[in-house]
Order: C-alpha cells, then structure tokens, then sequence
C-alpha cells in the first residue's frame, strides 16, 4: 500500500507527562482503530467515555472518544481521536496498539495538514497560515497568522484567479470570432478594462505590502560598541533577567548572546555582540568578526559609548547595511552609558545607566516607536512569505504585458492571461507545487 494510502496516527497535543493527551488517526483505517480499541464506533461528532483495550484484551485507558466521518473532517478522511489521560505508559500502549492494526503508520511532521491540504480543506495559503500561527510569538504575529488561516490572501486569489479566467474567455471568444467583422473589438473593450482593473489591484497590494512579511521574522537589535562599556548589562536590562556574563574584564564576551522579546506585540531579536577592538587573541577576534556580521546585518543598531567618550564614526558606519531593505536601513544609535556618574551626551542621543536602570524604559518606548515605524501597518496585510510576493508579481507582469499585446494580438494577450492565471493557481497550491509542499510541510510538528 502507497504511504499516501496508509493509516496514519501522532499524539496531537503536549508534550508528556500532562493532564490530557489526545492522540489523531486519518485515514481509510481510522473506523477498524476505533472498533478495535473501543468495541465500536460511536455516534459522529459526539464525545464518548469508552474503555480502550489492546489486541489482547488489556485495557489501556478510560477514553473520551470522537469519530469524524470523512469527508466532513479537518482532513477530508475518516478521523479518530482519542482523548486519554496524558502519562508515558498510557500514551505508549496506546500507540503501539493502534500501530498492531494493519496499514496503519506514524505520521511524519504535517502530514495531517498536508492531507488537509490535498483534500481540498484548505489552500496553501491557509496552511502557511497556519504555519505561522503554531510559530507565532507575540500577539501581533498570532493576529496577522490567523487572518491568514481565515483565507485572506485566499479568498483574494481565487476571485482574481476567476476574473482572469473570464477576461481570457473573452479574448479567446474574439479569436474565435476573428472573422465576424466587429465583435473582436466589442469583446476586446470589456477584457482590457478587467485585466486593468485586475492589474491595478494586485499591483497595489505588492505596492504596500512588506511589513507582514517582516512581522513574521521580527525586529533585530544588536547592542554593539567598545569592550567593557556595558553591552551586557544593558542586554540583562532589556531582558530583565540575567542572559549575559557582566564582568570587569575586558573582552569577557566571545560570542553572539541572543534573546528573543515581545516589546508591545513585536518580535524583538536582542543581539548582545564582542566588544569591537583590534587584538591578538584569535578567539576574541573570531568573537569580533561575528560580531560586526550580526550588527551589520541587525534593522537597528544601539551603539554603546561610556560617558561623555566620543563615538567612533568610522566604526559606526561600517556597521550601516548596504541595500537590503527588506531588513531595514541598518540604522544606529548612539546610547552613552553611565549618566548616574555624570555623562551627558548631546541631544538626540540616549542616556542610560544600564548597572541602574535609568534611562531604560525611555530606550525601550523609543525601541517600540522604532519596530512601529519598521513593521508598519499590517492589519490589512495579504503577503506574509517571499513565495506569495513572487508569484502575485509573476501574476501582475503577466497582466501588464496582456495590457500591451492586446492591440498586437489576441493571441499572445490570452497567452499573458493563462500564465498569470497559473502563477495564482500555484499560490493556492492548485497546480504544480509538489515542490515547495516537502518545505513548507516539514516545518510542521509532528501531530499537526
């Protein structure tokens, strides 16, 4: 039997030991699991306290048991759960009963939602949607993920994708119809006024679009500077735990120290780097090297000086990106730690004590300024992956060379309107993407 054709089963929730653990099975094989382990199936869609038993008549557990009859389940097959207690025995007898009956395998990571997906429950927008909201950190990540979920950029799609389809048709009607004088020309009016109206639309949304996609991979910050300024202390601060070894000692640091945070809803990256020097010890220079690369390529940069020392401008500037946008303008700041000592700098900078505190949360309010700026507003956002922002592109160049050819030919217009009518059945995953579905799937937890 085709793996594809096989019974498939994961414990779907928590880690063990918990309180309650729920263990799915899909596929042709799930009503012969229940019967097999519950002596029957119970009414669909209604919770069952049944006994489980294994191939020999032990009992497992006191189960609370659902049956969801293809095809109106979360994955179009027949679907089982069961709903045990959550300790280690209960879940392993549980799984090597159900593993006893024929045909029947552990799911590999997203295989349920991968079936979702090829049953037609759900389009490849949904599932990245949903990818992202299992891996969603913060508030904002799991709003934008969960109108992914919903068919945001979906729904749009799909009516695009019929709008396209009917301005084909009746360009292909005009070629049909080449030899009948005027009609050409009265079908041709109405299919160059949709394809404009489809091109602007979708131009517009990769117009604006960006933010979400930054959303997803969140803000990065590095605190960088001369060694012993306090890089580490104002890391412990913004962290408000101690992640960083603060010492005396120059050059204690040797590594990248990073610490994700949620500053308002935004993903935040703190990245603690090496004191940047010149030395001769090849592990503090190793240090120094990751250090420039992960400043270098962090959104935004706090710069750390000591007192009212002056910054060095050769060595900020080295640290500014050179032309992803995507990922920012590589802005610095200059934060002067030590104003408890007296240190003042001039104005626009920052003035802190990290061993103290002050100044902290005026960094941290003008740090969530900054990530509002950088994200944007994405409540309305429909692009969330580089592969959805290719692919509406590749849709939109073809509708703008329709636009140009149609007076030249038909011919090549309808053409235009088959290719991006493909590029936005292949961001629903509708035609030709059995090679992104191994990528996007395996990022799945096994169970979902």
């Amino acid at each position: 039997m085709h793996p594809r054709d096989q019974t498939i089963f994961a414990l779907s929730s928590g880690r063990p030991p918990s309180a309650i653990a729920v263990v799915r099975v899909s596929g042709a094989q799930a009503g012969q699991v229940l019967t097999a382990l519950a002596g029957r199936q119970p009414a669909p869609r209604q919770a069952s306290r049944l006994l489980l038993h294994d191939a020999t008549g032990q009992p497992i557990d006191d189960s609370v048991v659902l049956w969801f009859p293809g095809p109106g389940s979360t994955t179009g097959e027949d679907v089982a759960e069961f709903h045990v207690h959550g300790g280690r025995a209960v879940l392993a007898a549980l799984l090597a009963a159900i593993s006893a009956i024929p045909n029947t395998r552990a799911a590999e990571p997203g295989e349920f939602t991968r079936r979702a997906f090829e049953n037609g429950k759900l389009d490849l927008t949904e599932a990245e949607g949903l990818d992202d909201l299992i891996h969603a950190d913060t508030d904002r990540q799991r709003r934008q993920a969960l109108r992914q979920l919903q068919g945001l950029l979906g729904d749009r799609a799909r009516d695009w994708r019929e709008r396209i389809i009917e301005a084909s048709a009746l360009i292909e009607a005009g070629i049909d119809f080449s030899d009948e004088g005027d009609v050409p020309a009265e079908l041709r009016a109405p299919a160059t006024k949709a394809i404009k109206a489809l091109h602007d639309e979708i131009a517009k949304v990769l117009a604006t679009q960006g933010h979400s996609e930054r959303l997803r991979h969140g803000l990065v910050v590095a605190i960088a500077g001369e060694p012993n300024v306090g890089k580490s202390t104002l890391m412990n601060q913004l962290a408000r735990r101690e992640v960083a070894i603060v010492s005396p000692h120059a050059g204690t640091t040797r590594d990248v120290i990073e610490v994700q945070l949620d500053l308002d809803g935004y993903p935040v990256t703190v990245i603690d780097t090496a004191g940047i020097r010149e030395t001769d010890d090849p592990v503090e220079q190793e240090g120094v090297r990751r250090a420039r690369a992960r400043a270098e390529d962090a959104d935004l940069v706090l710069w750390l000086v000591e007192g009212a020392a002056a910054a060095d401008p050769d060595a900020m500037r080295s640290l500014r990106k050179s032309g992803d946008s995507d990922r920012g303008d590589g802005t610095v700041w200059i934060v002067r730690n030590k104003i408890d000592l007296g240190a003042a700098g001039p104005g626009g900078e920052f003035g802190i004590s990290a061993s103290r505190g002050d100044g902290i949360p005026e960094l941290v309010e003008a740090i969530v300024k900054f990530a509002t700026e950088f994200f944007g507003t994405n409540e309305g956002a429909l692009v969330t992956r580089a592969r959805q922002r290719d692919l509406l592109a590749q849709a939109s160049d073809s509708l703008r060379r329709s636009l140009e050819l149609i007076e030249e030919g038909e011919e090549l217009a309808a053409e235009e309107l088959r290719a991006a009518a493909y590029a936005l059945g292949r961001l629903l995953g509708r035609v030709d993407v059995e090679d992104v579905l191994g990528a996007i799937f395996q990022k799945f937890c096994v169970g979902k």
